[in-house]
């Protein structure tokens, strides 16, 4: 009886350790991108569904995003949902928890503000769906990556720029982005701290990243601080508003104007030689990476935390070819 006993327990044990050492059913075993340790059933890209967030598509950076990746997708069967947030932070929250219901297979998401978007990040890591973000970060929450020029990089390029172009204790005021956006912070530290004993920064005014308020912002400045020579505007739109507001007051040939983007609308400018210059981002790389990366970690490769896209400094002597090069 005790050697029956014994045989019983020794083929339940050995039953255990066979079936315990297989992975759950429908998964692969492999391990995805965000240190999780999450189980990915591998997708073929015909095979996914994707939700697309965009912060705002009045401007025509973002819509060259959207594009592309609309584009991209298509090329690889991909299904894509895209949603224009309006620069709402509750729409946007809400667009993305639309998407979790669904029950997409990943969301791609280029945030309004980087703390506010912190609680969809969240409600989609509790659906295990996985999030890339775009352009601008998430403060909280786990994403797969998050595909963005080196805003402080940028930001530095565009004051070095500024000071070899104005010198030593030039006056100069600077017309921030949206409150709250990863990308504000991030430009607005590299050029403050490039800037620093090296020109006067007489005035900074949130222009929210809009063409037409900061139209106004710059209307005021002028009035306020006539003798500035130069403006950095943290996006293109910004850079619009401020070269129209400038020309407007006769001063174009007094002050130098540089944005951040590489917007057509900026480019045009600067070819006119209304804007002095713009550090461009590739929003096509932007748009094929963050795809990419929903890809990769579908077919269970590791997705590193950051994926940066290039950017370049355009002026009038180089924006023929540059725009020639992006077509």
């Amino acid at each position: 009886m005790k050697k029956k006993l014994m045989r019983l327990l020794m083929i339940g044990a050995v039953l255990i350790l066979s079936f315990g050492a297989l992975p759950a059913c429908g998964s692969t075993g492999l391990s995805s991108g965000d240190d999780s340790g999450a189980k990915v059933t591998k997708k073929k890209a015909d095979k996914l569904t994707i939700g697309v967030s965009i912060s705002t598509l009045s401007n025509p950076a973002f819509i060259t995003l959207k594009n592309k990746i609309q584009d991209y997708a298509k090329s690889k069967g991909t299904t894509v949902k895209i949603t224009d947030a309006q620069n709402d932070t509750a729409k946007q929250n809400n667009d993305i928890e639309d998407y979790i219901t669904k029950k997409v297979d990943a969301i791609i998401v280029n945030p309004c503000d980087a703390a506010a978007i912190t609680t969809a990040v969240k409600s989609a890591n509790e659906a295990n769906i996985p999030v890339v973000c775009v352009d601008r970060s998430s403060d909280g929450g786990k994403v797969l990556t998050t595909v963005a020029t080196d805003s402080v990089k940028g930001g530095e390029m565009a004051a070095e720029h500024l000071y070899k172009e104005l010198g030593k204790n030039a006056k100069i005021a600077e017309v921030t982005g949206i409150p709250g956006a990863s990308a504000t912070r991030e430009r607005g530290k590299g050029f403050d701290g490039y800037a620093k004993g090296k020109m006067n920064i007489v005035t900074k005014q949130t222009g929210n990243f809009d063409r037409a308020k900061t139209l106004t912002v710059t209307e005021n400045i002028l009035q306020a601080h006539g003798d500035i020579v130069g403006i950095f505007a943290q996006n293109d739109e910004e850079a619009v508003g401020a070269a129209n507001a400038v020309q407007a007051a006769g001063k174009g040939d007094q002050i130098k104007i540089i944005g951040f983007d590489g917007a057509d609308a900026a480019l045009k400018m600067i070819e006119k030689g209304q804007i002095n210059a713009t550090i461009a981002q590739r929003w096509d790389v932007m748009g094929t990476k963050s795809l990419d990366a929903v890809y990769n970690h579908f077919q269970g490769k590791k997705v590193p935390k950051k994926t940066v896209s290039p950017i370049k400094l355009v002026t009038k002597d180089n924006v023929t070819a540059y725009m020639a090069s992006i077509k």
